[in-house]
């Protein structure tokens, strides 16, 4: 029997590497948009508290058992930014949207600062309905540092200014089957199919 699970989100590349995490227990991604679910609002500071408003919000809507991802950049720094802002950095200073101006607007931030450690992060959320008590929370980290100019023609995203401690390539230029074994999206779903097995059973 393949479950289902109602992904809040409508990026189509963040579902595809999902997708593919969770191909270990069959799991079958539904993205929100199929099913006429309005985005959530993502009013919270921290990548786990907007993960579960859209989480318990898909399942609201749908009656569906539903997972959210709530990800981003976080920059020593800068204090922790563009964080839970990372989609909208470039918007919110005024400079554009979408990934290549976020990209310009955090490396004109950065373009005097030596320390250029980051990370990514990633919270999955997943809960059984709208009103679970006891929702599944996953958190991956991934080591970086702020390049000084793009790298790669790959991910999307900070994916071609940043580069991960140890490497010699933007996250841009590393295959998906890389991505899909060291990145913070790939360290939490692996959390996260411990909890499904472990918690509800799904294997």
């Amino acid at each position: 029997m393949t479950r289902r699970l109602v992904l809040a989100s409508n990026n189509a590349k963040k579902l595809v590497e999902l997708q593919d995490l969770l191909q270990p227990l069959g799991i079958a991604l539904i993205p929100q948009g199929t099913l006429d679910i309005p985005e959530a609002e993502e009013p919270h500071l921290t990548f786990v508290e907007n993960a579960l408003a859209k989480a318990r919000h898909a399942a609201q809507v749908s009656g569906l058992p539903a997972l959210a991802d709530d990800s981003g950049l976080s920059v020593d720094a800068l204090g922790g930014l563009p964080g839970v802002r990372s989609a909208r950095f470039a918007r919110d200073a005024g400079a554009g949207q979408g990934d290549a101006a976020n990209n310009a607007e955090l490396l004109r931030r950065m373009a005097a600062i030596e320390n250029r450690h980051a990370r990514f992060v990633c919270a999955l959320v997943a809960v059984r309905s709208a009103n679970d008590p006891e929702p599944l929370v996953a958190l991956g980290r991934w080591p970086l540092v702020v390049l000084k100019a793009p790298q790669g023609e790959g991910g999307f995203g900070y994916d071609p200014i940043v580069q991960p401690l140890g490497s010699d390539r933007s996250v841009a230029a590393w295959s998906a089957q890389e991505k899909q074994a060291h990145s913070h999206r790939a360290q939490a779903m692996s959390v996260l199919l411990s909890q499904l097995r472990g918690t509800w059973g799904w294997d």
